[in-house]
């Protein structure tokens, strides 16, 4: 029971605990992207650009016109465009360096997934994914000072803290999301906590073009860094890692979670088993997952980190003009999340798909939609207008995704969500390395053509991988979910799972023949 200052706090709040969480989580995830994404738009600021002429050997004849504001010095023989700048520090660095700096992130980010999702089982996510974002918070605050002194080689491992620091985000929060969310709301919550995502694409675009308009790329950390911290502040006094551990969640709330959240009842009724490493790494339905997530990835972060340059370089907007149209995409894919979730919802319910064919179906509308719609901005040409609805409809289609894969960790393995969503995060977040640095290479000159190239392969992995998807994706919980329920499968021959305690009523795999794997 509640008593004394604890009743007086639950009664402070309006809406339930569990939304006041979604909320916060929703937040923390925006805010995670907005440190994340913003270097891919000032970046574009922070070099030193340079316009090659007639008789240059890398002039490009179809370059678009530009609606940049430019001096032109001449000197010599050599025509140089110097943009009006306020900050007079700007970087000679090639098209590869800068590739290597975008993905640098994500050589930090996907060391700490899998230790993230295991801490955050096992000692809870709030203060995981709370230290984690205040480390990335003070690193993208400290950047400008950071970079001026060092240089690239400085950003670099700048970048590669702040992915540690975000590597757990995702599984700290799925771990929570698995013990906060009833499963009869568990869509309505998911969509306000993996929202924060496409809000902090959209807000780090936006407000990076037009903070970075003034010629002073500083601010731009400044002010998500700053963000970040607030955030952190508000993290640590409202949110808790379950409804058990909360000081002053109401006992009405508390009852009917402890109820209702698979999660809560299961470990109420046994121990949770360690993590079954054996199996989960034998399991083909979580490859499977786990290559489509590698697909999905190399799509996304070919438009989260390169979009903003392609606008820039190719299409020659302002960097004012490019912060708005760049997010534009992504309040495309937030507003098609929700009508793709509703629309799988409404289908699962009616009983036109079950949720096996529900997460392919998606799975393959958010691969092979924007990978053609991609293809298709880049036989745009010049013509922007054309070019920004075929970005604008690639990452709605995309919106598909949350109602696939990405909340197939929890079809196939509740009680381990965490762990499964840090092996499918930290293995696919290896496309944001690759490909960042792939583009910098096929694109030297970032002329149109080169661009095109690196649309092509990005079109042919997501298809190969969705293909694999296709044929061994699973809907249900796994076996090695919980044994204890299941059993072992007959044609298991790799010894007993590691348990808590031994538990002599487990079913037999015969009693089990109907549990697909």
């Amino acid at each position: 029971m509640l008593t004394g200052w604890r009743l007086a706090l639950s009664k402070l709040f309006i809406i339930p605990q569990r939304y006041v969480f979604a909320i916060m989580a929703l937040l923390a995830i925006a805010n995670a992207y907005t440190m994340r994404v913003c270097l891919n738009m000032a970046i574009t600021q922070m070099v030193r650009k340079t316009t090659a002429v007639e008789g240059d050997p890398h002039y490009d004849p179809n370059a678009c016109p530009s609606d940049l504001i430019t001096e032109t010095v001449v000197s010599g023989n050599t025509t140089t465009d110097t943009y009006f700048q306020i900050e007079p520090i700007l970087f000679e660095w090639s098209e590869a360096t800068q590739g290597l700096l975008l993905s640098a992130f994500y050589y930090g980010y996907v060391i700490t997934h899998i230790p993230g999702g295991m801490l955050a089982e096992r000692y809870g996510g709030k203060w995981v994914l709370g230290l984690g974002l205040l480390s990335t918070a003070v690193c993208t605050f400290v950047t400008p000072v950071v970079t001026k002194m060092g240089g690239a080689p400085a950003l670099f491992a700048l970048r590669v803290i702040e992915g540690f620091g975000e590597g757990p985000t995702m599984p700290a929060l799925m771990s929570m999301v698995s013990r906060w969310a009833p499963k009869t709301e568990r869509a309505r919550i998911g969509s306000i906590v993996f929202g924060g995502a496409q809000i902090g694409n959209i807000a780090g675009t936006f407000f990076s073009g037009i903070v970075l308009s003034d010629g002073v790329w500083d601010n731009v950390f400044y002010l998500f860094g700053g963000l970040g911290l607030l955030w952190f502040a508000l993290w640590i006094v409202l949110c808790y890692s379950t409804p058990n551990t909360h000081p002053y969640i109401s006992d009405k709330e508390k009852k009917y979670l402890n109820e209702n959240v698979a999660s809560l009842i299961s470990t109420a009724e046994h121990e949770l088993d360690p993590v079954p490493w054996k199996a989960l790494l034998r399991s083909v339905p979580l490859w499977a997952l786990i290559i489509a997530g590698v697909g999905h990835d190399w799509g996304y972060f070919t438009m989260v980190t390169d979009l903003p340059k392609y606008m820039t370089d190719v299409l020659k907007f302002n960097i004012k003009a490019a912060g708005v149209l760049s997010s534009v995409p992504y309040i495309a894919m937030w507003i098609a999340a929700f009508f793709f979730g509703l629309l799988c919802d409404f289908c699962v319910k009616r009983g036109y798909h079950n949720i096996r064919n529900a997460r392919k179906i998606y799975t393959t509308i958010a691969a092979t939609g924007p990978g053609i719609c991609i293809i298709m901005a880049s036989y745009s040409g010049c013509d922007t207008t054309l070019a920004v609805f075929w970005f604008v409809a690639a990452m709605t289609l995309m919106g598909a995704y949350y109602s696939g894969m990405k909340i197939n960790a929890l079809d196939i393995t509740p009680n381990y969500a965490g762990t499964t969503t840090a092996m499918v995060n930290g293995i696919a977040a290896i496309s944001a390395i690759i490909t960042p640095y792939l583009i910098g290479l096929l694109t030297p000159q970032s002329t149109l053509a080169q661009w095109r190239i690196a649309f092509w392969v990005c079109l042919a992995v997501l298809v190969i991988t969705n293909i694999i998807y296709l044929i061994w994706a699973q809907g249900e919980p796994q076996w090695w979910d919980d044994v204890k329920k299941y059993g072992y499968p007959s044609n298991w021959k790799h010894g007993p799972l590691p348990t808590k305690k031994k538990d002599s009523e487990a079913p037999t795999s015969e009693s089990k023949e109907q549990q697909k794997h």
